[in-house]
């Protein structure tokens, strides 16, 4: 029964803060209920998938680390570690994009705000960009959870300018990071 009052507080809370309503959450909201259970800023979570991903409480801590670096202020962000089919759903239910993507971003705090987040990152993708740009698995796992906080903290890929500038400060974190 206390678990169940536990429960029905935090989806209050979460009904009340979150700049989207509980009910147009994304499917894994789960996960948001956990991290909040949880009181973590950085949240790792594996649907379907379980990649290798070593010194955790160190990762987590760099993530923070880039948020304070590119002057933004982190509340919580939940990564989400997926399939193709599964991110796949998400870009065609959320987004209306019918393709395949390494990651999916979503901020669900307001402009201005301490970020909240979530970020789908399907290790699929992962996989085979490695592959294809001739990087380990995980350097080109870090690479994709660093570039999903810079989304968050104002980078873009929409243009060729704008990539190059995300592409930069992957790089400039990847070399911090694995240093």
């Amino acid at each position: 029964m206390l678990l169940v009052q536990a429960l029905d507080l935090i989806i209050s809370y979460l009904t009340n803060n979150y700049k989207a309503k509980f009910t147009e959450l994304h499917f894994l909201t789960n996960f948001e209920i956990m991290s909040s259970v949880l009181n973590s800023k950085v949240n790792f979570f594996f649907d379907e998938v379980a990649p290798a991903l070593r010194n955790r409480r160190i990762l987590k801590k760099f993530i923070i680390s880039i948020f304070r670096s590119e002057g933004n202020d982190l509340e919580s962000i939940n990564y989400v570690f997926s399939s193709d089919e599964s991110v796949l759903k998400i870009n065609k239910e959320y987004l209306n994009h019918d393709e395949l993507t390494d990651i999916i971003t979503f901020r669900l705090s307001e402009n201005g705000k301490p970020i909240i987040a979530e970020v789908y990152i399907s290790i699929d993708r992962v996989r085979e960009n490695a592959i294809t740009h001739g990087a380990s698995f995980v350097f080109e796992l870090h690479r994709v959870i660093f570039h999903g906080a810079l989304h968050l903290c104002g980078f873009t890929d929409k243009t060729a300018l704008a990539v190059k500038k995300m592409r930069r400060k992957e790089e400039y974190y990847l070399a911090s990071y694995f240093k």
